[in-house]
């Protein structure tokens, strides 16, 4: 950052509270999160820090637990489609018409299916496919320019290519590997059901396929001309770790046993 403004911080954090407001008494419309959490961003943008930070912390106010229990919902669900006996299906076809009770019944089903899936969860899976097949292909696009006339082996194995390279291999793996031995072993979250340490590591490897994200900090690290060589040395050791930490974590799932 160039520096900071801290009026728009000041801003942000009065619509961060009112975002952290709504998750408490339980806002489930996700347009209210959705407009607040760009108000947050461009008051972001414009105060020095950088803008991706306003969607980790717009993130964390989205309520992750839905209203109702998926028990009540499902009790909900068959109390309403009892409505519907089984004897009458063959006289419901496209031109039937409902009555008033029927379509309070189907109503009502259809607000609890909204109530049951939590704002935090919905949002997910509906930006899930425009981020894999859009934003990311776009931004890998935008940010993989990678100079090689002038690169040469040693940048490899020296420096910041080999840096890059050992935190996406064995730092990466590592931290994660450990972390998650610690959860299991300190019993804040159990091992996942049909899994073991093997296959745990295999997965730990595959953390190290860090290109969006790298590429992203290597360009805020590098930004001006005298550091294009470093830069375009930190891309390559990008490129490398991410496929030794593909072709490693492959290897060790598909021969776990």
């Amino acid at each position: 950052s160039q520096g900071i403004h801290f009026e728009f911080l000041l801003y942000s954090l009065m619509v961060i509270g009112l975002l952290m407001l709504g998750s408490v008494i339980k806002i489930q419309s996700k347009m209210f999160y959705l407009i607040l959490g760009v108000v947050v961003w461009y008051l972001f943008l414009n105060s020095g820090v950088h803008a991706t930070i306003a969607g980790v912390v717009v993130a964390f106010c989205i309520p992750a637990k839905p209203v109702f229990d998926p028990r009540k919902y499902l009790a909900m669900i068959r109390s309403s489609i009892a409505q519907f006996p089984v004897d009458n299906d063959k006289s419901l076809v496209r031109a039937s018409i409902l009555s008033n009770e029927q379509m309070d019944q189907l109503k009502q089903i259809e607000s609890a299916g909204d109530k049951v899936i939590s704002p935090l969860q919905d949002l997910e899976d509906s930006l899930h496919p425009v981020v894999n097949y859009i934003i990311i292909p776009l931004f890998a696009f935008a940010n993989a320019g990678l100079f090689l006339g002038d690169m040469q082996l040693a940048d490899l194995v020296g420096g910041v290519g080999l840096s890059v390279i050992s935190g996406l291999v064995v730092g990466k793996f590592a931290g994660i590997l450990l972390f998650t031995w610690l959860a299991v072993k300190l019993r804040v979250a159990p091992m996942p059901l049909g899994a073991n340490w093997k296959m745990m590591a295999g997965v730990a490897m595959l953390g190290g396929i860090g290109f969006t994200v790298s590429l992203f900090i290597a360009n805020l690290s590098f930004p001006d001309a005298a550091h294009l060589h470093t830069l375009n040395a930190a891309k390559l050791g990008i490129l490398v770790g991410s496929l030794l930490s593909g072709a490693l974590g492959y290897c060790m799932l598909r021969f776990k046993s």
